[in-house]
């Protein structure tokens, strides 16, 4: 299944499709152009997307300035339980251990109980609950992976 999958750098043409993703998945939550044009511009190396038959359907973003941290995460709907999660972030782990870099971080809600069991299978740890760390005032875990 997941080989139906590749991997590739963000390019500023993927932008319109990686904005779609984003508001299907986070309607509340969801990262403008600009955001993700600085993203792009200050993490570009690790901002991964995945393509399926030539269409974007997903992608993970991820930063090591200031520090090694998992910034986003999606995949839209219709291709989740798949491993298209798994391989973006196998792919991004690959790439962080071309820096030097021991600790990869990430901040997850509290209530979403589907990522925190897949970032804990994948060797992520609970560091901290972080209250009202989202916009809308919910509670975020704090979760950090020894590379």
């Amino acid at each position: 299944m997941s080989s139906e999958f590749t991997i590739r750098r963000f390019r500023l043409s993927d932008m319109d499709r990686i904005l779609q993703i984003e508001r299907a998945i986070f309607p509340r939550d969801a990262y403008d152009r600009n955001l993700f044009a600085e993203y792009f511009h200050t993490c570009g190396d690790l901002f991964l997307v995945l393509v399926r038959r030539g269409n974007i359907c997903g992608y993970m973003l991820t930063c090591i300035r200031p520090r090694p941290e998992i910034v986003s995460i999606a995949v839209q709907p219709s291709e989740r339980r798949k491993g298209a999660a798994r391989l973006l972030l196998e792919s991004t782990i690959r790439r962080l251990r071309r820096h030097p870099v021991d600790r990869l971080n990430l901040m997850v809600r509290v209530k979403n109980r589907a990522a925190r069991k897949f970032y804990v299978k994948y060797g992520f740890v609970k560091i901290r609950v972080v209250r009202q760390y989202y916009d809308d005032g919910t509670d975020g875990f704090l979760m950090s992976k020894n590379l």
